[in-house]
Parts: structure tokens; C-alpha cells; sequence
């Protein structure tokens, strides 16, 4: 029987996704692109945004192919507290891989956490595939593995998790545009 991986709350076959989520991780976390960064105390405003500093640069993050519920919305309080405990799980150290600016000024990015016992979460995917993020093809393009949010959100859909276990759930770019 084969080892099952555990990435955050959900356990996954290695033969589904270890491979893809491996790929990103590789490609990113060890790359000439990542840069490390200390997550601002407090910064975590929902799930998909945070800041980061290193040596009194302060950059703000957006998560690269992935949009969590606004904090209004139902899921929106859950999204943040869930990134914050992804996060907490490594040493206040981020990984971020930039991609480009956003019409924010915001920084685009994959992001990643190294545990204690040296494995490695890559956020973006985690989120999705922890139902606290849809993956926003719109925008993931630019990401450096796009195919990794696509199953991370196929995993998500067929266990209901997160915002796929609320049929009513309103995708959060069909909130913003109303508001």
C-alpha cells in the first residue's frame, strides 16, 4: 500500500499529486527566484494577501492563480485563520518566488513554508486544495505551475471541502464585482 502524504488537513495519495506539488515545490523553493522574508506580525489580512519584510523592504503578497472568499463573505474569517495556521507551522520565514505586479502594486507570488522536520508547504496550492481558496484561472497564467492549482481544486471539489461543502457559496471575484 502506498504512503500517504499529509499537506496541511488533507491526506492525498502519492500517485494523485505528489509529483505536481513536488515539481512546484522544486521549482521554486530551492530556485534562484525564492526569496526569503520574514511574515509582518499581524499581516495576515484573509486568505490570499500578506506582507513581508527583510531588512526594512516591506512588500505586500498576493497569492499567484488563487482568490480566497473576502472576509465579509462566508469562509472569509475561516480562509485567513486557516492561512495563518499554514503559516504558523513553519519558523516566521517565507519563501516567495515574485512573478510580476498586479494593478495594486501588489507582488504576485508563490509562496512557500518550510516545517520544522524539513517538508515544505507551497501556500497557494495548500489553500486551494484546502477548499479555503478557488483557483482563479483568470490568473494563473503567469504561475509558475498552474496544473498543481487545477488539482489541488479537483481534490478540493471532490471531498467538499472548505467552500465546496456550501453549494451556496459565492465565488469571491462574483462578490467584489456587486460591492
Amino acid at each position: 500500500m502506498p504512503a500517504v502524504i499529509v499537506i496541511g488537513l488533507v491526506a492525498i495519495s502519492p500517485k494523485l499529486f505528489s509529483k505536481q506539488i513536488n515539481a512546484a515545490i522544486d521549482a521554486a523553493a530551492g530556485g534562484q527566484n525564492t526569496e526569503w522574508y520574514q511574515v509582518v506580525e499581524g499581516s495576515i489580512y484573509d486568505g490570499d494577501t500578506l506582507r513581508v519584510e527583510r531588512g526594512g523592504q516591506e512588500l505586500k503578497i498576493r497569492f499567484c492563480g488563487t482568490d480566497s472568499p473576502e472576509i465579509e463573505q462566508l469562509s472569509g474569517i475561516e480562509a485567513r485563520d486557516h492561512l495563518r495556521s499554514l503559516v504558523a507551522q513553519g519558523d516566521g520565514s517565507i519563501g516567495v518566488v515574485p512573478i510580476e505586479k498586479d494593478h495594486y502594486g501588489r507582488t504576485v507570488a508563490d509562496l512557500f513554508v518550510i516545517r520544522p522536520d524539513g517538508s515544505e508547504i507551497h501556500l497557494n496550492s495548500q489553500m486551494v486544495m484546502d477548499g479555503m481558496a478557488y483557483h482563479y484561472e483568470k490568473y494563473s497564467g503567469s504561475c509558475p505551475q498552474p496544473d498543481v492549482l487545477v488539482r489541488a481544486e479537483e481534490i478540493a471539489k471532490n471531498q467538499s471541502a472548505g467552500v465546496w461543502g456550501n453549494p451556496g457559496a459565492e465565488k469571491p471575484w462574483n462578490y467584489r464585482q456587486k460591492r
